[in-house]
């Protein structure tokens, strides 16, 4: 009996053919173009990212101008300048449009400092941030006095100059010291005050600074070198925002130039309490305190608290000296509640 072979061409056939169905060989050609549009994808974000490590490194004051540019864009910002009486040149962001609000940075600070906060405000008020008098891109006369009260009529004069004879205040250390000093001087002109880790409360228990300042002699909010400047930013905030490395490093050579005015300044902060001038005193207040602050007692937002009669405080948990720049939208969240209570029903 004779048995049928399968023929050469049946055979041929059948070795030559794929052994993954006509599917599975499609699903194999797409998983190749994936992964070769995912190495090009890949390839050209290693490139964009050398290029801007580079750009980082070799123009390091270009990077973080370009960085506080972009900050204040997005908060609806403009750059602008103004001369005040005496000659003093004077510079500021403003921007939104409402109520005016004005903000005060902290000592060794400038107007940058409240941008971050200013970008969930700008869509409710016309807000104003100057460089005091001093620091940043404002003048910086050495022989000059920077008393609280001084600075308050430099203050003072940028709102004239901008129209305003009434106006919302807050300020950050310093700056709240200087908000609550124009409070007690021009009760009248001030309708609220947003009082971020105030300084000027001399009577509270000494702070950790406060020891190591009278123990040691070393300030630590002064600035002498790189070093001293990272070791700031650890020491004020608990949770401080990602800067690069060579940013940090314009930023210290920034605060080492102004070295020898802030030794100037110090003194006549310390020299300056707000207790018995704003005792009574019936401007609304939010007090806000980081309760992680080393720089300021954490007695002190109580001592306000009994000492102006229609302030509230607020604790924010985990955040050091500066919660404008650790917990920007929080802080943010908590003022627009404040002023939405003040307008009533």
């Amino acid at each position: 009996m004779e048995h049928n072979r399968p023929s050469e061409s049946s055979h041929s056939s059948g070795s030559s053919s794929s052994p993954l169905p006509t599917g599975a060989t499609g699903a194999t050609g797409a998983y190749r173009r994936w992964r070769i549009v995912t190495l090009v994808i890949a390839g050209l974000v290693l490139m964009i990212v050398g290029l801007f490590m580079a750009f980082l490194y070799l123009s390091p004051e270009r990077a973080a101008r370009m960085a506080l540019e972009s900050g204040r864009k997005q908060a609806g910002l403009i750059w602008k300048e103004v001369v005040l009486p005496g000659g003093l040149a004077c510079v500021y962001l403003e921007g939104g449009s409402g109520k005016p609000l004005m903000l005060l940075h902290g000592f060794g600070a400038n107007k940058y400092s409240l941008v971050g906060l200013a970008q969930f405000l700008t869509p409710h008020y016309r807000v104003i941030i100057p460089d005091l008098t001093g620091f940043g891109e404002s003048a910086h006369p050495l022989e000059a006095d920077y008393s609280p009260p001084a600075q308050v009529e430099r203050v003072r004069h940028l709102a004239q100059a901008l129209g305003i004879s009434r106006l919302h205040l807050g300020g950050n250390s310093m700056g709240g010291q200087i908000a609550m000093a124009y409070g007690a001087l021009y009760p009248k002109e001030v309708e609220s005050l947003w009082l971020l880790n105030p300084a000027g409360v001399w009577s509270a228990p000494q702070s950790e600074f406060q020891k190591i300042f009278a123990e040691t002699g070393r300030n630590m909010l002064l600035v002498r070198n790189e070093d001293e400047f990272k070791q700031l930013l650890a020491f004020t905030m608990s949770k401080p925002p990602l800067i690069p490395g060579p940013i940090i490093g314009v930023f210290a050579q920034e605060r080492i130039r102004n070295l020898p005015l802030e030794e100037r300044v110090f003194p006549q902060i310390l020299a300056y309490s707000v207790e018995e001038r704003v005792a009574g005193m019936a401007i609304p207040s939010l007090i806000v305190w980081g309760d992680q602050d080393r720089t300021l007692h954490s007695a002190t937002p109580e001592i306000l608290h009994k000492l102006l009669p229609r302030s509230k405080v607020i604790v924010m948990p985990g955040l050091g000296h500066l919660p404008m720049l650790e917990s920007a939208q929080e802080c943010a969240e908590d003022y627009l509640r404040f002023r939405k209570a003040l307008a009533g029903p």
